[in-house]
């Protein structure tokens, strides 16, 4: 049994080369009457394609795939679609996999190990808005990328960094030098291994240090 009470059901996208992924994916849905299963492709550049036709409230998306994998075509779909909510599935659960999705832009990251238990779950966090892991990858990604220790001061500078605010408009919101607001900037980027502003906020984000208003 589910809680949702609105009339339309979340309109699901699964995108995997494994034939019988998909069909157990299918399965599992066709149970629920709050999710609806719109289309399914089998490679990235059909998940593309589909995304554009379907527009759907979230997306399961396989990592790897033949002609476009599924962290290129969430690149692409963000692009596009910047709003996009993406689960990425996969049955590798190495750290470099986990950090390129992230990057990409993926809202939940599952071992397709666990797809039986957790993706009714996942697909309705997602949906919400909220970011998700499975908890064994979100242990070993704390511990392959554990988060940078930035001070209250710089924490608020980023912040207002990811609001789009130039030095000298930090410095006169915080009442200090932009000079000052440059070091600090500086600091967060080396600290964050940023490359640069944006890099920055993007890393800030996916490791919850900081939240978009």
């Amino acid at each position: 049994m589910n809680t949702r009470t609105t009339s339309q059901p979340i309109r699901v996208l699964c995108v995997d080369d494994h034939p019988l992924v998909r069909k157990g994916i299918l399965a599992i849905l066709a149970n629920e009457s709050d999710i609806e299963l719109v289309a399914e492709g089998s490679n990235g550049r059909e998940a593309v394609e589909l995304y554009r036709r379907h527009q759907p409230d979230v997306t399961l998306m396989d990592l790897r795939m033949s002609e476009l994998d599924g962290i290129a075509a969430t690149r692409q779909i963000r692009d596009e679609f910047p709003g996009a909510r993406i689960i990425a599935l996969t049955s590798y659960d190495g750290d470099r996999d986990i950090l390129r999705a992230l990057e990409a832009g993926v809202r939940g990251y599952l071992l397709k190990e666990v797809i039986h238990t957790e993706i009714l779950s996942a697909i309705r966090r997602v949906h919400a808005g909220q970011k998700l892991m499975s908890d064994d990858v979100s242990e070993r990604l704390n511990g392959y990328f554990p988060a940078p220790n930035l001070t209250p001061r710089e924490i608020e500078v980023l912040q207002l960094v990811a609001q789009g605010l130039a030095n000298k408009e930090i410095a006169a919101r915080l009442g200090t030098a932009a000079g000052t607001v440059k070091i600090q900037v500086q600091n967060i980027l080396a600290k964050l291994n940023a490359s640069d502003r944006t890099h920055a906020v993007t890393l800030a984000l996916q490791l919850q240090i900081i939240r978009l208003s």
